[in-house]
This record gives structure tokens, sequence and C-alpha cells, in this order.
């Protein structure tokens, strides 16, 4: 999985550490040990694993803006955990609505040391954040039209909304409120992965950017 992990890693252009790619791959390997009990993923096969969920998350990084993110409908950590490990000087907020998620996750967090990740068990409508995030970013979460109604509190003034879809979303861009602009609908290609891949950048209008 190492060498899968170091090609798909050097095919993004990213360069993590060896100590990340440890913890990335530890993530896995505490992922694998939990999904027989919690079913956390569909995805059983470690060298899919590499693929589906470690490259797929760390596809966006080059495109990833802000010094504080939220991760909604986060499942099992994807994309928060991988992001959490590629980039320790920024801060991740993980939330998900199920508890057995969740739970997972806090022994993530504690097995890795990942201090800069705080794991929030509730639903996005009804989550308060202690201060407004600069990234709101999902992963197969909901319709783009419903993640900002419904993440729209969680955004910090000059902060973006990053979706990660499959196919081009033609339909769910042509149904956003006019309140929202497209900054980019970015291409990604993951090793590996002969599917398509898009990330989606939002921005509400009049609220400037971040970076």
């Amino acid at each position: 999985m190492l060498n899968q992990l170091q090609r798909g890693c050097t095919a993004l252009g990213l360069e993590p550490d060896a100590g990340q790619q440890a913890s990335l791959l530890a993530y896995l390997e505490l992922l694998l040990k939990w999904n027989s009990a919690y079913n956390l993923t569909a995805v059983r096969d470690p060298g899919q694993m590499v693929t589906r969920h470690l490259l797929d998350s760390l596809a966006i990084a080059p495109h990833f803006k802000g010094g504080n993110a939220i991760d909604v409908g986060t499942g099992a950590g994807l994309p928060g955990v991988p992001m959490a490990i590629l980039f320790p000087q920024r801060q991740f907020s993980l939330l998900d609505s199920n508890g057995k998620k969740t739970r997972f996750l806090f022994q993530v967090k504690t097995a890795l040391r990942l201090d800069n990740m705080r794991v929030h068990h509730a639903r996005v409508e009804s989550f308060r954040a202690p201060e407004p995030y600069d990234a709101v970013l999902s992963r197969a979460f909901t319709s783009l039209e419903e993640m900002v109604a419904g993440c729209n509190h969680l955004l910090a003034p000059g902060g973006c909304f990053l979706a990660m879809k499959g196919a081009y979303p033609t339909g769910e861009l042509a149904a956003l409120d006019p309140a929202y602009t497209v900054r980019a609908v970015h291409v990604l290609a993951v090793p590996g992965l002969d599917e398509q891949r898009h990330l989606v950048e939002l921005i509400m209008r009049n609220r400037g950017e971040t970076r």
C-alpha cells in the first residue's frame, strides 16, 4: 500500500513526508479494523481504499483554501482525515450525525494524535460552530442547492464552499440560488481511478474570497 500511496501522491504533485504517509496508512488500518463491526465503508479491499479513499481525498489538495475548514457529512472521515494529516498547520472540524462514525473518528484523532482535528456529532442544520469557517467541504454529501442552504450559517465572510462530485453536476449547478457564484469547477484526476471527479468551488455574492 505504501508504494501505491507514494506513486499516487507523486502523480498528484504532493510530497507528504514519511510521518504523514505512515499516518495515512494507519488511518486505513483503523478503517479496516472498525469496518467489520461499524460498516463505515462499502470499500473493503486495502488497495481500493488507497485509491478511492486516500487518493480521491488528496486530489483536492491543490485547490484547498482556508486555514479553518469543516467537512460536513464526513462519514468515515473523508476527505477530512487525509486533509488534516496533509495540512497539520490548518484546522479541520469533522461533522456527522451518525454516532458510530463519530466514535470511530474520535479513535482516529486519538490514535494518530491529530491535534488539528475536531470531531462533532450533530446534524448540520442544528450545529452551531464556535466560529465560522473559511471553507465548508463535502464529499458526496448532498446536492449543491441543499449544501449551500443547509451550511450557509457555517461559512465565514470571504469563505467558500468546496463540493466534491463525480460527473460534472450540470443540473445541480443550474438549480443553484443566484445568490451564489461558481468560482471554478476543477476536473480532478485520481491516480488509478477511471471515473470522473470534479471539485465545485462556490462563494456567496458580495462576500469576497479567501485563500
